[in-house]
């Protein structure tokens, strides 16, 4: 059998009796002390298992990728070689690399950690029968136990004796209200006691649980960033790059060196070692994951100051290309507090006389949300402190209503009593035409999405009741949250809500906020045995023409949030309870709204305070504005690359000439990069459409512009062998040498790199606005500065002459009017490339949905 519950019986629709006997259980006496000794071994203990990985597959972890490859290859090549500066300098940026990951790993939040925390430590439990409490990692099924006032519910149990419960259960199914419970339903693990006390019998426990199987979700939950798959794909591509290149040049030198030269030694081996060194750091862009994490951690700090946390870098590249935001609804969308409607009078004429027999009939400190929304709905609370309640009875769901003896301002005893419409009814023996219209008034209310609350008063101890009205009550939506619908739906996001609650009252609720009105209820979408990970087409299908859903459990709106990835989506998912926790992990951006539960800010990657969903476009701007920073710089930083590696094998190939040392190009590396990380504040428009990762538009862009900077890298080191074959400008110049034409080649791509961003930063020319922000143009400034003199005054580099230094900068810029030529000319042809086939595509496809927008095209 396996462990948690028996699997032959489904014990939560079954009768009670048919429980107790599967379970071999006896309400009156417990399970015997070695009968639940045996089950424990059986079943196994009632919490949450969690797989965590060893420190040092942790370690491992970080030391693997593409990019984290190059540099270990150069790391070891440089070792063998007995080059230990270069080994020091590859071997820290690898280090650097893996602290980063550590410290992002380190403030990463554990869902699982946090959901353990909804479990009761504690329960009290009837064995060999006598009560005692006992760990609640020790109840198993059959177990008798014991639930009060306060107390979290320590397993799925169905009810067996007590009067009534009320059990707050919104954070597990999403609904609003606590629920009445009575002998022989189930309540779940993890819910609160609100109100009552009863018995009920054990039948799941730990990851069988309604809460272990949202556990086990969160666990299988999450998927690789579009930011890490994008480091893969460019780490590759350098990767193919670099082998390619490197074969070339090996071919090349051992054909020089043996057959035309007849000649091998370990020398020659090395040398070729040598080149390929060379050829390896500069294939590497050894800032990357530095300048993607840093630009992500800035614009998480700007969202901080908008009250939005961000627990997880990558969402925010992620919240970009978002184009679907499937929202919960009780207290995201909505105010997550009943208002009372206007009363609907039957023998009152008043309807403040309504309210205040209902208010009468309430308790305020039993903070109930009825009992609350009937009182603040008083014009005048004050009235309250004339009457005095002689006698209160309480709801329980046998009854359906609360009662109250009270006497007023003149001393006369009134009896009030509130509850569901169809008992105050039959309190009041309503017949005929009256009992007709309390039932259609009902449906009436129900069909749009309201609940109704019936309030009768007696003057006569009880003898004769009058039904005063119907009290309508709703969650209203909060304030902000059309207007913020309405302009997410602007940016090109599509939403979708989804929500525990009544099918009536969500289609109200997104009436009233113009979402569309096709709720689908959870039920009918989804067969009961679906596998949420591999959802049926015909269901994907209905996914993506709803408008949202109602009475989903935490399964289904991972199920959503999968399916619609599975589509090509992005998808965000806002929620607040441990029922959000599942598809708050697998969403591509999980955002928790204020007030959410510890598990579903575990879950989340960004963790709204303030409440309502206003700052969500605030972070879909800065998500956009970031995203567009990040492309600049990895056109930029693939162009470069490219330059360094084909100006290595180019002028190896065809000049016999080293242009760089390894450690000029990890010096050039860093002086470029740093500055760069500067990008997050720079000036960039936001777009009015979800954008992501188009890698190949990307890395054809970064080819194009790579290879004209190659021309221009060798045009310069064509020019200083020329200069050094004539003696007049030679000395003009002071190039004494070849490693001083090192040098010129190292300045000349310090500065053409810089130069280069400024031409990728923007769409248009690079002279035009946007202009460069304050902190990226003086951080550059400083950089040139920096480079100008280490090649003045011989700073780790051979020095060079202030004309020669003149010289490149002209030179450099120049050839900046000439790529930013090539760059819009190279885009200009790739879109109207994309938009021809675009075109065609739409001549043999039809839209699922005119209102939802399309995915956005993997590539370009």
């Amino acid at each position: 059998m396996t462990p948690g519950t028996p699997p032959t019986v489904d014990l939560e629709k079954v009768p009670i009796a048919e429980v107790l006997a599967h379970l071999d259980a006896n309400p009156a006496t417990g399970l015997d002390a070695a009968v639940a000794q045996e089950r424990l071994a059986q079943y196994g203990p009632n919490a949450l298992v969690e797989k965590e990985k060893s420190l040092a597959q942790k370690l491992l972890g970080y030391f693997t990728g593409p990019i984290a490859y190059l540099i270990e290859a150069a790391a070891a090549i440089s070792a063998f070689l007995g080059h230990w500066e270069d080994f020091a300098i590859i071997a820290g940026l690898l280090l650097f690399n893996a602290a980063l990951d550590l410290w992002q790993d380190m403030k990463a939040s554990n869902a699982l950690a946090a959901l353990k925390k909804g479990l009761a430590p504690i329960a009290t439990a009837r064995r060999s029968g006598t009560w005692g409490q006992v760990q609640a990692a020790t109840l198993v099924p059959g177990d008798i136990v014991k639930i009060r006032l306060g107390e979290i519910v320590p397993a799925d149990l169905r009810l067996v004796a007590g009067d009534f419960a009320a059990i707050d259960q919104s954070a597990l199914t999403g609904e609003s209200l606590p629920v009445a419970k009575k002998i022989g339903d189930e309540a779940f693990s993890g819910s609160v006691v609100k109100q009552g006390e009863m018995e009920g019998v054990v039948i799941a426990t730990g990851s069988h649980t309604f809460f272990g199987r949202t556990a086990k979700l969160v666990a299988g939950a999450g998927a690789v960033s579009h930011a890490q798959k994008a480091m893969f794909q460019i780490g590759n591509f350098l990767i193919v790059l670099a082998l390619v290149l490197a074969a070339i040049m090996v071919a090349f030198r051992v054909y020089h060196d043996v057959v035309l030269s007849d000649t091998w030694g370990t020398e020659d081996a090395l040398r070729i070692l040598q080149f390929v060194l060379v050829l390896l750091v500069a294939s590497i862009p050894v800032a990357m994951p530095a300048v993607f994490s840093v630009t992500m951690a800035l614009g998480a700090l700007a969202l901080s100051k908008q009250k939005a946390i961000v627990s997880r870098l990558e969402a925010i590249e992620e919240m970009a290309g978002v184009d679907i935001l499937c929202s919960d609804k009780t207290g995201t969308l909505t105010k997550n507090q009943l208002k009372l409607g206007d009363a609907i009078l039957f023998d009152s004429t008043d309807g403040q006389d309504v309210v205040l027999a209902g208010a009468l009939a309430s308790r305020i400190e039993d903070r109930d949300a009825i009992d609350t929304a009937v009182i603040e709905a008083l014009k005048d609370r004050t009235v309250l402190a004339g009457w005095k309640t002689v006698t209160f009875t309480p709801f329980d769901p046998v009854t359906k209503r609360t009662s109250a003896k009270v006497t007023g301002p003149d001393g006369a005893t009134v009896l009030v009593s509130k509850g569901a419409p169809q008992v105050i009814a039959a309190l009041v023996k309503a017949e005929g035409a009256a009992a007709e219209r309390v039932k259609k008034t009902v449906e009436d209310l129900g069909s749009r999405g309201y609940r109704a609350l019936g309030v009768a008063r007696s003057r006569d101890d009880g003898q004769t009741w009058s039904l005063l009205g119907i009290l309508p009550m709703f969650d209203p939506p909060r304030d902000d949250s059309k207007e913020t619908i309405d302009l997410a739906r602007a940016k090109g996001v599509a939403i979708k809500m989804i929500t525990g609650d009544d099918t009536a009252i969500a289609r109200e609720t997104a009436r009233q906020l113009g979402l569309g009105t096709n709720i689908v209820p959870a039920a009918e979408a989804f067969p009961k045995d679906m596998d949420p990970d591999h959802v049926p087409p015909q269901i994907v299908e209905t996914i993506i023409r709803a408008d949202g859903f109602a009475r989903v459990f935490p399964e289904h709106k991972y199920a959503i949030v999968k399916a619609l990835q599975g589509q090509g989506h992005l998808v965000a998912m806002t929620g607040d309870g441990v029922n959000d926790a599942p598809a708050l992990k697998q969403a591509d951006c999980g955002t928790a709204v204020s007030g959410a539960t510890d598990a579903a800010r575990g879950a989340a990657a960004l963790i709204l305070t303030s409440p309502g969903l206003s700052v969500i476009n605030s972070a879909i701007d800065e998500a956009r504005r970031i995203f567009g920073r990040i492309t600049s710089y990895t056109i930029y930083r693939v162009a470069l690359t490219m330059t360094i590696m084909f100006l290595v094998v180019l002028s190896s190939i065809t000049l016999g000439f080293q242009p760089l040392t390894a450690v000029m190009i990890v010096i050039m590396s860093l002086l470029d990069d740093i500055p760069i990380m500067t990008i997050a504040y720079d000036n960039t428009p936001v777009s009015e459409r979800p954008i992501r990762w188009r890698m190949p538009r990307i890395l054809s862009v970064s080819a194009v512009l790579g290879l004209f900077s190659v021309a221009q890298a060798f045009g310069l080191l064509l020019i200083g062998l020329e200069v050094l074959s004539n003696p007049a400008w030679k000395a003009w110049f002071a190039l004494a040498d070849r490693a001083h034409l090192q040098t010129a080649v190292f300045l000349q791509l310090v500065v053409g790199g810089h130069l280069l961003l400024f031409v990728t930063r923007s769409e248009r020319w690079f002279f035009l606005p946007p202009f460069p922000a304050w902190p990226l143009f003086t951080a550059i400034l400083a950089t040139q500065v920096v480079a100008a003199l280490m090649c003045a005054f011989g700073w780790l580099v051979p020095a060079i002459s202030w004309q020669a230094i003149g010289a490149v900068w002209a030179y450099n810029i120049a050839w900046m009017f000439v790529l930013g030529a090539v760059r819009l000319a190279t885009e200009k042809l790739i879109d109207n490339r994309t938009a021809a086939r675009a075109r065609s595509g739409a001549l043999v496809t039809q839209p699922l949905q005119t209102h939802l927008p399309a995915a956005p095209r993997k590539a370009a």
